[in-house]
């Protein structure tokens, strides 16, 4: 401790507190000493005298003068103090008044001692108590000091505190009497007390409020604004300026009330070890909504080594009433549920991963109609979320400490579906979300391991699939011309990016593959798709691989479009591609909408014909109020019914046999920017068309996408009524949602360790859409019913004979392409149904 008295005072003076609004009031060295406000006739002399330690500056203090009528409550003028207080009583204290005409008279009123960070120092009413609805006593009930002055009251006199002390409390008020403005009053004495003046040693066993008080029963603290003294253990600690610059005290003396928080943060780099009992004095405020104690002005460590008090059992999902997380903020809880990793999308941007209840969270219009009961939807998965926090402020960490132990890495990833049981820690809240600070290792279950490929289908003899590239943009195509409009911004991250994607398309194996958000920048060599197939083909060591090019240089004005690639060797395009846009419907908004695109192939291996249309439809993420088409709050977003429409146009478009094949059975893939239950995927089921994901797969367990903590699928598979029998399964590859978005192919927000370990050129995190995978047509099922079997032979044989232009001539028999159906082609037709049948597991 200083020497010099005066600094001695000043610690006394910030390490004070009021403690006026709990059921414990804590000592106060700075106080209102001296009041007048009535007297006979017209009043006079009205001042306030404030009494304190020696050497205290009152400079940025203030007298907040409150109206207590009931229709009134606020505040009515305010008296800025300065001057420092001298020596006027020989023990180290004085006083200074100041003048306060227009007082008001009471019944009641009230003056509140503000400090000069603003916060209440005391607040004192006369002539009855009020609680006001301002300024900075606002909530807080003012104590009346039980006497008053009337009309009658002579000129010349006031009410005072009288008795022997130091602090506001050693002393009484008394009734009026001769003011002493200026002085120490008449029958006051500044001695005894805590020893003429002299702070003490420590606060600790010293009158502070619980923090209960302090946290109340709502969001808010109904103390917010003043100095507070709070003595309670240490349960937590992240201090340091790379951490939370803080630790959490809790009182291991509950109150009765449930709703009430026992725990509290302190803001405060003052070093304290968990299981200290410490006596700290600061200002309750709210930061981010969170209740904590900041600008310490006096931190005592009381005791060491005491016992934490036992984690509250807490489980989810969250209520607003009997399991609302606000009581029970800044507390010591464990979650003895089994949760589930929901998102991981800030993992390695701020340490933070969302867990959930009953499995990951789904989104809202995946299940659930859009409306009313999607917004229940919203609402149930709104309080069933907790974000997990890695007790750190810092942004882009190195280390990433999840998943524990080893640390993030491209070989130790924490994929959505992870799952997490008896997690322990501090429950916080912060930027609009509780959050766990853990104070226990996590041991997170791998219960979604990285997956194989979907099952293949014996019986199968097309796979066709649809992948979201997410901005397959080359540069000028040949090693230079980045950053680009999208995607990568400079040649190691289109090298990585090409390496990840090209990896996963070559292990989909798809006879025919769609995609989306490839660059617009069309067919030549040196263009995107050009640059995928060359890269594919690396791969495989030979031309595995074709595109389709649609005969114009580009397709729509957007900067990227959809393609299609596919194995020469398994299928070959019959007839030209065809392409949807505006000038074909006026429905498809061509410049919301990406343009579609539909080719027709023949499966070499089955003799069916397919037409695939691939297709990107307007994004929510972006408005369309200039086609009057906003976010309803339905569930769907922006744009849907320039989604919706662009669905009817293509349904419509499909039905009238674009590439002029006659071909019967047609398949629509892509990102349409829809989940399951929305209006454009309804749209086409009405026009004949069947979800194959929701049919095959369902929509409780289906996934492509995961966004906002849920779960569902934007990348659709849908079959008209023809092909609907003959596709025999569909499946998503989960090599992208899941997986932490640090793991891609950027290298942005990344330290130069991690831009190594956090990157493999695997499939993994190649794009943020998982690929999905249709299998069908089964070699020999001419009655397109999923099989090869008698009615299939009956067919043939009604075949055998005919010729291309005879009536009932069905070209799928032709199986060699002589022109006719011969014993030749039946000898391949048996081959197929002995096949089938060798394999079929049915």
């Amino acid at each position: 401790m200083s020497n010099n008295p005066s600094l001695g005072f000043q610690r006394l003076l910030l390490a004070a507190s009021i403690g006026l609004c709990g059921t414990v009031q804590a000592a106060t060295p700075v106080f209102i000493n001296e009041l007048h406000y009535d007297n006979v006739n017209a009043d006079s002399g009205e001042a306030i005298e404030i009494a304190g330690p020696a050497g205290t500056d009152l400079s940025g203090w203030s007298i907040v003068l409150y109206n207590g009528s009931a229709t009134q409550l606020n505040r009515y003028g305010t008296i800025n103090l300065s001057g420092v207080i001298a020596d006027q009583s020989g023990s180290g204290f004085g006083t200074l008044s100041f003048s306060a005409p227009g007082l008001q008279n009471g019944a009641p009123d009230g003056v509140a001692l503000v400090d000069a960070s603003n916060g209440v120092v005391q607040f004192l009413s006369y002539e009855g108590s009020f609680t006001p609805v301002d300024g900075p006593a606002a909530g807080m009930a003012g104590t009346d000091i039980g006497v008053a002055e009337t009309g009658s009251t002579p000129v010349g006199f006031s009410l005072q505190l009288t008795g022997s002390g130091s602090q506001y409390e050693d002393f009484t008020w008394g009734n009026a009497s001769a003011e002493s403005f200026g002085s120490v009053n008449t029958g006051q004495s500044f001695s005894g007390g805590n020893g003429g003046g002299q702070p003490p040693l420590s606060q600790c066993g010293q009158p502070a409020m619980l923090i209960s008080a302090i946290q109340g029963t709502g969001a808010i603290s109904p103390v917010s604004g003043t100095v507070q003294h709070v003595e309670a253990v240490v349960t937590a600690n992240f201090q340091g300026s790379g951490n939370l610059s803080g630790f959490f005290l809790q009182q291991t003396e509950a109150d009765a009330d449930p709703a009430t928080s026992e725990g509290l943060f302190v803001f405060s780099n003052s070093p304290v070890n968990v299981g200290d009992r410490v006596h700290v004095v600061g200002t309750v405020t709210e930061f981010n909504q969170l209740t904590e104690l900041n600008s310490l002005t006096s931190l005592d460590a009381c005791s060491s080594g005491n016992s934490l008090p036992a984690p509250v059992e807490v489980n989810m999902p969250f209520d607003f009433a009997a399991n609302n997380p606000e009581q029970w903020e800044g507390m010591l809880i464990s979650l003895p549920q089994t949760l589930t990793v929901t998102e991981n999308y800030n993992l390695a941007r701020f340490g933070e991963l969302l867990l959930s209840s009953g499995g990951r969270l789904l989104t809202p219009t995946q299940i659930a109609l859009p409306g009313q009961a999607a917004s229940d939807a919203a609402a149930g998965n709104a309080l069933n979320q907790l974000l997990v926090d890695d007790g750190s402020n810092i942004q882009n960490p190195d280390p990433v400490i999840y998943p524990q132990p080893g640390d993030l890495s491209a070989a130790n990833t924490l994929r959505s579906g992870y799952s997490l049981t008896g997690a322990t820690g501090v429950l916080s809240y912060g930027f609009g979300a509780y959050r766990l600070e853990p104070t226990q290792v996590l041991n997170f279950v791998a219960d979604n391991a990285r997956p194989a490929l979907p099952s293949a289908d014996a019986t199968a003899a097309l796979k066709v699939a649809s992948f979201n590239v997410l901005n397959f943009f080359n540069g000028d195509g040949l090693g230079g011309g980045f950053p680009t409009a999208r995607g990568a911004n400079t040649q190691q991250e289109f090298t990585r990016q090409r390496d990840k994607i090209v990896k996963a398309i070559h292990e989909l194996n798809a006879d025919v593959l769609g995609l989306m958000e490839i660059e617009n920048d069309g067919y030549a060599a040196t263009s995107a798709i050009a640059d995928l197939v060359a890269g594919l083909n690396q791969l495989a060591g030979t031309a595995q691989y074709a595109f389709v090019d649609p005969g114009v240089n580009k397709v729509g004005s957007d900067e990227i479009t959809v393609g299609l690639i596919y194995q020469p060797a398994k299928v070959r395009p019959v007839g030209s591609a065809a392409i949807l846009d505006e000038a074909v419907d006026p429905r498809f908004i061509d410049n919301k909408n990406r343009p579609a695109i539909a080719q027709t192939f023949l499966d070499s291996r089955s003799n069916k014909m397919l037409t695939i249309a691939v297709n990107h439809l307007k994004s929510k993420g972006s408005a369309c109020d200039d086609l009057n088409d906003p976010d309803t709050g339905d569930g769907q977003g922006n744009c849907n019914i320039t989604r919706t429409s662009a669905a009817e146009a293509l349904a419509a478009w499909l039905s009238n046999d674009p590439t002029q094949t006659d071909s019967h059975n047609a398949l629509i893939i892509g990102d349409l920017n829809a989940y399951a239950q929305e209006d454009p995927i309804t749209a086409l089921k009405n026009a004949g068309y069947v979800n194959l994901i929701e049919t095959l797969v369902g929509n409780q367990t289906a996934y492509s996408f995961v966004f906002d903590g849920a779960s569902g699928y934007l990348d659709h598979a849908l079959a008209n009524s023809n092909l609907a029998a003959q596709v025999k399964a569909v499946g998503e590859w989960h090599i992208n949602a899941d997986e932490p978005r640090a793991l891609d192919y950027n290298t942005e927000f990344k330290s130069a360790a991690q831009i190594a370990s956090f990157y493999a050129p695997d499939a993994f995190r190649s794009s943020d859409h998982d690929p999905l995978l249709v299998q069908m047509f089964v070699a020999g099922d001419l009655d397109n019913d999923g099989d090869a079997d008698s009615a299939d032979a009956s067919l043939f044989r009604q075949q055998l004979g005919k010729c291309g232009g005879m009536s009932g001539f069905n070209a799928e028999a032709d199986y060699d392409h002589s022109g006719c159906v011969t014993m030749a082609d039946y000898r391949i037709w048996y081959g197929h149904y002995k096949t089938y049948l060798a394999g079929n597991t049915n």
